[in-house]
């Protein structure tokens, strides 16, 4: 019996902003978390502010017009391979 292959999209459907996160949810059903430490601007932003955002590129990313951020769906995927900052005395 053949299995069949998971499609894996990752275009935003839809977006959320937490007091400590962005979350991105996939139209193949994933969810992606990062920091809101990571996006100064939203970190920065009102909560109205945050919910403000619409989606660019066919869902590739996502823009909030209120403080001009733009992410990239990859963008929290690429930032979990880059290396942490070290702390300066």
């Amino acid at each position: 019996m053949p299995i069949s292959a998971v499609k894996l999209d990752a275009t935003a459907t839809d977006v959320t902003v937490t007091e400590d996160q962005v979350v991105i949810v996939l139209a193949d059903g994933r969810e992606l978390a990062a920091p809101l430490a990571w996006f100064p601007r939203l970190a920065d932003a009102t909560p109205d502010q945050r919910r403000n955002w619409r989606l660019i590129g066919r869902g590739h990313g996502i823009h909030w017009p209120d403080v001009d951020e733009d992410i990239s769906v990859a963008s929290p995927i690429e930032d979990f391979d880059a290396p942490f900052p070290q702390s300066r005395p």
